[in-house]
């Protein structure tokens, strides 16, 4: 195995049970994997138990991975997300008060770019959500980072369902427009529902 070896060859060898397989995969994926759960759970030795747990359900299920569905590293990463957002919810902590949520470092959230143009296409939609409102900027991050309904998110915030979802909605559109390539259609502080 080599540096170069695809994703789909590697996990096809890890469903064979091949270790050195799971090896490189950890080798490629272990920082975003980290990463992404650090973001949801603030706390380095939960980060660190989701990513081991993350790659022990690669090992124990990587015939579920379906290359037609979308890329290894953002189904390993969509795994790594649910897991910390289960510890997160098992541990009962409350995300503003224990998080510092996206900040300016919005490419933890996200694999590396991969090609040229996409990278161009991320750093969009990262200041994109720098330029959200507030009210926006955080629904959205309730919903993606902890996994909370849009129920969960109104009564956490003591707002109305309605307004929550026109929050996310708002939020949703502009980041949309933004990843079309499109210039934002208002200025921060604009439709802070």
């Amino acid at each position: 195995m080599t540096a170069t070896t695809s994703e789909s060859s590697l996990v096809e060898q890890v469903r064979s049970g091949s270790e050195d397989a799971l090896l490189v995969l950890h080798a490629r994926y272990a920082s975003r994997v980290y990463s992404v759960a650090y973001r949801v759970l603030n706390d380095q030795m939960a980060a660190e138990e989701v990513t081991q747990d993350t790659f022990m359900r690669l090992w124990r299920k990587a015939d579920s991975y379906d290359p037609a569905r979308g890329s290894f590293g953002a189904w390993l990463l969509t795994i790594a997300r649910r897991l910390a957002i289960d510890s997160f919810r098992h541990q009962k902590r409350d995300p503003m008060l224990d998080a510092q949520m996206i900040g300016e470092d919005t490419g933890q959230w996200e694999p590396a770019p991969e090609g040229g143009g996409r990278g161009d296409l991320r750093r969009t939609l990262a200041l994109t959500v720098q330029t959200l409102p507030d009210e926006q900027r955080q629904a959205i991050e309730l919903a993606y980072f902890y996994g909370m309904s849009h129920s969960e998110i109104a009564d956490y915030l003591d707002v109305p369902l309605g307004t929550i979802k026109t929050r996310i909605r708002l939020g949703m559109e502009r980041l949309r427009t933004a990843w079309a390539g499109e210039k934002p259609a208002h200025p921060k502080g604009r439709d802070s529902t």
